[in-house]
C-alpha cells in the first residue's frame, strides 16, 4: 500500500495511491490516518474524490509528528572509509515538525548560514505504539517508509557538540512523497534499496540502505527503550558519504540550486533552494 497527504482547497488530506490516481481517504493526513488501530482498513476501503497524482500539490506525508529522530554515522562504508571504528550504538539527535516541508516545496535557505548541505535518508515512519519492544515488535510497529532529506546548516551544526542546532532550522526538509508499506519492499521491515541525490543534475549521493549499520527494526526496538514511538513518530535513519562539507573545497546549496531525493520504490523529492530574506540588524 502506498499513502501521501495531498493539499486541497478545503486543507490536506490523507489519500490511497492507486497507480497514477490518489484516492482521498477520511483523514486530514498520513499522522492522523496513522492513529487509528485500523488505518489499514480504512486506507483501502476509501472510496473519496480521486486525483491525479503527478498534478498534486504534496504536504509532508505526516506534516507534525509528534517525536523525529534522526540517526548519525550509519552507513558502513562510509564511517569506514573516513578511517572511523563502527559505532557500538546509534548516535540519536532530534529535529522538529517545523524544518518540513513537502516533496516539491522550496527549499528555505536561512539568511544566518553560509553553509547549507544535504544529506538525503532513509525515513521510518511508525504505525502502532513501541515501547520496550523485541525485534518482532519493532518489526510489527513500522508503517512504512519515506524518503527525507536532512538538510543541515554546518556552520550552526558544528557552533557547539550538540548537533540540533543546526538540522532543524524552520521549511529545510523535504519530507515524502510517499509512505510505503514493508510488504511491497525487498528486504520488507529491513529494506534493501538504492539512494541517490543530486544537486543541478550532478550525482553526490549514491549508496543502498542495506548498507546500514542500524537497519530499521534495530532503531524502532532501540529508541523504544528510551520512549513510546507513537504512530506518526518518524525516524531518519542517516546520510551516506558525498555530503558538500566532506568535499575539498566544500559545496554548498546555493540560491537556486536543485535537489533532488530518490530512493528506488519510494519515490523521489525535487526541491529548489529559496534565498530568505535577510532581518535588518
Amino acid at each position: 500500500m502506498r499513502l501521501t497527504t495531498v493539499r486541497t482547497p478545503s486543507g490536506t488530506r490523507a489519500a490511497r495511491l492507486d497507480g497514477e490516481q490518489a484516492v482521498e481517504i477520511d483523514a486530514p493526513d498520513v499522522g492522523a490516518l496513522l492513529s487509528d488501530p485500523r488505518w489499514r482498513e480504512r486506507a483501502a476501503a476509501a472510496s473519496g474524490t480521486r486525483h491525479t497524482f503527478d498534478q498534486q500539490d504534496l504536504a509532508p506525508l505526516v506534516p507534525r509528528p509528534g517525536k523525529i529522530f534522526c540517526v548519525g554515522l550509519n552507513y558502513r562504508t562510509h564511517i569506514l572509509e573516513m578511517g572511523r571504528e563502527l559505532p557500538e550504538h546509534p548516535t540519536l539527535f532530534g529535529k522538529f515538525a517545523e524544518a518540513l516541508v513537502g516533496p516539491n516545496d522550496p527549499i528555505e535557505l536561512p539568511a544566518e548560514s553560509s553553509a547549507v548541505d544535504w544529506e538525503a535518508e532513509l525515513a521510518v515512519v511508525i504505525g502502532a505504539p513501541a515501547r520496550r519492544v523485541d525485534e518482532a515488535g519493532a518489526a510489527a510497529a513500522i508503517a512504512g517508509f519515506a524518503v527525507l532529506n536532512d538538510v543541515t546548516m554546518r556552520d550552526w551544526q558544528y557552533r557547539t557538540l550538540q548537533w540540533l542546532q543546526g538540522k532543524t532550522f524552520e521549511a529545510t526538509s523535504p519530507f515524502g512523497p510517499a509512505l510505503v508499506t514493508p510488504d511491497e519492499l525487498p528486504g520488507g521491515p529491513r529494506p534493501s534499496l538504492a539512494l541517490r541525490c543530486e544537486v543541478d543534475g550532478e550525482t553526490v549521493q549514491s549508496a543502498n540502505t542495506d548498507d546500514l549499520v542500524f537497519d530499521p527494526v534495530e532503531l524502532v526496538g532501540y529508541i523504544s527503550r528510551i520512549v513510546t514511538l507513537n504512530p506518526g513518530d518518524v525516524i531518519a535513519t542517516g546520510t551516506p558519504g558525498g555530503v558538500g562539507h566532506a568535499r575539498k573545497p566544500p559545496r554548498y546549496l546555493a540560491d537556486g540550486s536543485v535537489l533532488v531525493t530518490e530512493i528506488d520504490g519510494l519515490g523521489r523529492l525535487t526541491n529548489t533552494a529559496r534565498a530568505a530574506a535577510r532581518v535588518p540588524a
